[in-house]
């Protein structure tokens, strides 16, 4: 019989694309349904890092394998009654930014995704968290952007004339950005890039982690990579 996952996205760039990765894989090899709730930030940073359309594959938007969006929910946010229901076999929060993690750590349930975590526990579903900051470095992938450095600021600007989207001015608009990659591929000059950036994780957000581990119901999990082993548990 097949489980049900409820996924919870967050407005993190960090751990995103991992999780994407893990999610359709787990698809090609358990028998799951994957119905994802995204909060407002999530709807936004998916669009930067062009993930929608691996979106749809992951969840087809069938009963249970709908995409919720946070800015199409009441503030009652209807659809987490599900989980009072006995309709999921376990939600996984992944990534979740140190807003969600400290709004889940002292009872917050203000958002889409942590009143998904505060229904779920009070449903008794499991919740596993993959925090974006556990605690000392961490390395997060950025969205696209202009190297000031290498911009030649050319009169003809083949990746600002060809975008799709029309994100691209002295600098690229990341609300409308879709993460396609056809400016950095159009750039003479290698001046658009995403990549690699160093992040010091805060106190504050390690010590909310800490404190999530000793919430009842909740299991910490340090990477998107850790969440096919809780197939065995659910």
């Amino acid at each position: 019989m097949a489980k049900t996952i409820a996924w919870g996205i967050t407005g993190a760039g960090h751990f995103l694309t991992s999780s994407f990765d893990i999610f359709g894989q787990m698809k090609n090899e358990y028998d799951i349904r994957v119905n994802t709730f995204l909060s407002s930030a999530a709807e936004e940073v998916v669009r930067m890092y062009g993930l929608e359309h691996e979106l749809e594959k992951i969840s087809c938007g069938e009963y249970l394998e709908e995409v919720f969006l946070e800015t199409h929910q009441g503030k009652s946010w209807p659809k987490t009654g599900r989980f009072l229901l006995d309709k999921y076999d376990a939600l996984v929060v992944t990534p979740a930014t140190s807003n969600t993690v400290s709004k889940i750590a002292h009872g917050t349930a203000d958002s889409l995704v942590s009143n998904a975590v505060a229904q779920a526990v009070k449903g008794s579903v499991p919740v596993y968290v993959v925090p974006v900051d556990i605690a000392g470095v961490v390395i997060s992938e950025l969205p696209y952007g202009i190297a000031r450095e290498k911009c030649r600021k050319c009169d003809s600007c083949p990746p600002r004339d060809n975008c799709p989207n029309g994100a691209i001015n002295d600098q690229i608009d990341l609300l409308k950005c879709s993460g396609c990659g056809i400016c950095k591929d159009l750039c003479n000059f290698n001046a658009i890039k995403g990549g690699p950036v160093e992040l010091k994780v805060r106190d504050i957000d390690a010590r909310n982690v800490e404190i999530i581990r000793e919430l009842e119901g909740i299991t910490i999990l340090e990477k998107p990579e850790d969440i096919p082993l809780i197939m065995d548990e659910i």
